[in-house]
């Protein structure tokens, strides 16, 4: 977009162009797992805004289809500052859209003072930092997130090659509960980005447009640009995007299954987790019990690789006794009947304790 078609955001009735593209892109339209937690939602709503299409439709949609949460909608705009003016027009844009919807804008600069292209991953942390430090100091818990279907299946495609498991393959989920009872909301999920951006040209409605995304500098934009086209028109009659996405959310229930049959398994914060009950699981349950004394350990378990993990798991359902360090704080011992935590103050009380018996 040019720096003409921003300045002429300031001229644009901003409430009229998200009504239409709510006409548009009613209700329905939107990821029904986002449209049944709406309806109980507590809390003000926070959506994340780069000015691109994808959190432009986002915004526009929410204040559409949302009226009663106007009151409490805040936006949020992280300038990474890597696109020199483009960058800063991004911004006033989004200044621009939020002065015209009444909405409150928050913003923040990344300061790097490191040399060099950042890594997409050291740009998202640096994004996702402001994010909470935003909804932190405001005290707010819902961040809404313009994820599409093109997304879905470019994050699919990433965590294949990587050897994910479940929970990495049905992410990102449309509502997301963080265990810092957070939400992440994703009501695009269930439109791929081609139909958000037809609906915005149909409403007449400009965006910005990051042009560092068709750049093969990253892997997401290599698979978005190469490999996603590619597998689109290898099957020109189906909608590939639409069954990826029905392929998430099925797998999503499964997770839902046997999370709440992991869930009933006991858990002593003492003595930890009983080998017999592992033992009678199936593989991908037990897994996701030792993911839950893992989260009960909290920073105990300290930084351990996806081999250790496995290797606590085979031991704990082998019955075998097993001592295996999880990082400074201790270790996780298999003996009598019980997976638990043995600290590395516990080990040198009973080694020194052997040393005088002997």
């Amino acid at each position: 977009m040019t720096r003409r078609r921003v300045t002429a955001a300031t001229r644009i009735d901003w409430p009229a162009a998200a009504q239409r593209l709510a006409e548009l892109l009613p209700p329905e339209r939107l990821h029904v797992s986002v449209r049944r937690w709406a309806k109980d939602a507590n809390g003000p709503w926070t959506v994340a805004f780069s000015g691109g299409a994808d959190s432009l439709a986002l915004l526009l949609l929410v204040w559409a289809h949302w009226p009663a949460r106007r009151r409490g909608l805040q936006a949020l705009h992280f300038n990474h500052r890597l696109r020199g003016r483009a960058a800063d027009a991004d911004e006033r844009f989004c200044r621009q859209v939020c002065a015209g919807l009444n909405v409150p804008l928050r913003t923040a600069r990344w300061m790097r003072t490191e040399r060099g292209r950042p890594s997409e991953t050291e740009a998202r942390a640096a994004r996702f930092a402001f994010f909470d430090r935003a909804l932190a100091s405001a005290r707010r818990r819902i961040l809404w997130l313009g994820h599409h279907q093109n997304d879905l299946a470019e994050s699919i495609l990433m965590r294949l090659a990587r050897g994910s498991g479940l929970e990495g393959l049905i992410a990102p989920r449309p509502v997301h509960r963080l265990a810092s009872q957070r939400s992440h909301v994703r009501p695009l999920l269930s439109l791929s980005k081609s139909t958000i951006c037809d609906a915005l040209q149909q409403a007449n409605i400009p965006w910005r447009e990051d042009t560092t995304n068709a750049l093969g500098d990253h892997l997401r934009n290599r698979l978005r640009c190469d490999v996603v086209p590619r597998w689109l028109a290898a099957e020109p009659g189906r909608d590939v995007l639409a069954g990826v996405s029905r392929s998430r959310d099925q797998l999503e229930e499964d997770a839902e299954a046997l999370e709440a049959w992991a869930a009933g398994i006991g858990i002593s914060p003492m003595r930890g987790v009983r080998l017999a009950d592992l033992a009678a699981l199936p593989a991908a349950v037990a897994r996701r019990v030792l993911h839950r004394w893992r989260l009960s350990l909290g920073a105990r378990w300290g930084d351990v690789s996806r081999q250790t993990f496995e290797a606590v798991l085979t031991a704990a359902r082998s019955g075998v006794a097993t001592r295996l360090s999880l990082g400074a704080a201790g270790f996780a011992k298999v003996e009598r009947g019980w997976l638990r935590f043995e600290s590395a103050g516990e080990k040198a009380a009973k080694l020194r304790k052997a040393t005088w018996a002997n």
